[in-house]
Parts: C-alpha cells; structure tokens; sequence
C-alpha cells in the first residue's frame, strides 16, 4: 500500500509538471510552439513519458481548456463576494475581460476550435454557473422576469466574449475593453428593467 500511494503521487507529481510546462509554454510562446517533444525536453522527460499522462496534443490541450475555466471560475468567484448585486455584475464583466487580456494564448484555446463545441461547453459550464447564480440574484433583488433565462445568460457571456476578443487582440486595448464591457452589461440590464416595468395606463 505505501509504495501503491507513493508511486501515484509521483505519478499525479509528473502529470503537474507537464501540465505547467505545457502553461508556460503556451503562455509565452503561442499554440505553435505547444507541441509533446518541447514540453517533454521543457520538464527533462522523454516523449513516451508525456504519453503516458495524455494520448496526444489534444488530450492535453483539452486538459488545458478546463484548466484556463477553473481558474477563470475561481477569479469571477471573487468578484462573486461584493455585496451589491449590481456591482457583483460589473466586477465580473470587468474580470472576465481581464482575464483574457492577461492569458491571451490560454484564453484563445478555451474559446477556439482546439476542442469540439461539446467539450468547450462541458469546461465552460462551471464559469457560466457564476453567471447565471449573479444573473438570478440581480433579476430578484430587482424583481425582473426575463422571458428566457439562458437566452439572456448566452446574450451577456457573448457579448462578453466580443469584448474580450476586441481587448486581447489589441483592437481597442484590455482597459478600454473592461470598461466598454461595464458599460455594455449596463445597456443590458437597464433594458431588461425597462422592459419589466408595467406599462403605465
């Protein structure tokens, strides 16, 4: 039993390590350079060893798409604890467009063709649960139906999306990019409340 334990944690250990070489490679060098043989030479293991952990590129790449949402549901996760709902809302917009200014590389393989629609849909869930826990928070706090829920969950996380699309790829800068997605979110809200309100006789 003690040598079954510690040979899988050497075994988890390796896998770690091949997972952060395979960040740090993507991160400071594009999808390009991502490649089995350099993350192999990158952590001093031979290929076959880097095989073992993942089939191929895609099995790891896949690994990574639900590692870049873990990590941006855990960063919308704080932004979750403000106290005002609305400024929960805000927060967030602001933090998902930094997120993706600050991982360009990881940010454009959690939201590209790396992986099938299917897979990005099954990592993404735990990142639109965020949303979709501060979108029924703020539709209470300000007694508003929205006719479609998920609609409205899709309408905020792809405009969302283009935003952070415009801010890491250079188009209009991530800070100008944040603001413009505070703003957006606001233009959103403040149209489904209008909405709500009953029309006065």
């Amino acid at each position: 039993m003690p040598t079954s334990g510690r040979r899988a944690r050497e075994r988890a250990s390796t896998r770690e390590r091949i997972i952060e070489a395979a960040l740090h490679i993507l991160e400071n060098e594009g999808t390009t350079a991502l490649t089995i043989r350099r993350i192999a030479t990158d952590v001093e293991y031979s290929a076959p060893v880097v095989y073992q952990h993942f089939a191929n590129k895609d099995a790891l790449v896949l690994e990574l798409v639900g590692h870049g949402h873990r990590l941006m549901t855990a960063e919308l996760q704080q932004a979750a604890t403000e106290p005002a709902i609305d400024r929960r809302l805000m927060l967030l917009a602001s933090e998902y467009v930094r997120f993706a200014g600050d991982h360009p590389h990881l940010y454009q393989i959690m939201n590209g063709d790396a992986v099938d629609a299917d897979e990005r849909q099954r990592a993404a869930a735990p990142t639109i649960d965020v949303l979709k826990d501060l979108l029924t928070a703020w539709s209470d706090a300000h007694d508003v139906v929205l006719t479609d829920f998920d609609e409205a969950c899709e309408i905020i996380w792809g405009t969302l999306y283009g935003i952070a699309s415009l801010g890491h790829l250079g188009t209009v800068g991530n800070d100008r990019a944040r603001r413009l997605a505070q703003q957006a979110l606001q233009t959103l809200l403040r149209g489904w409340r209008t909405a709500a309100r009953p029309e006065r006789a």
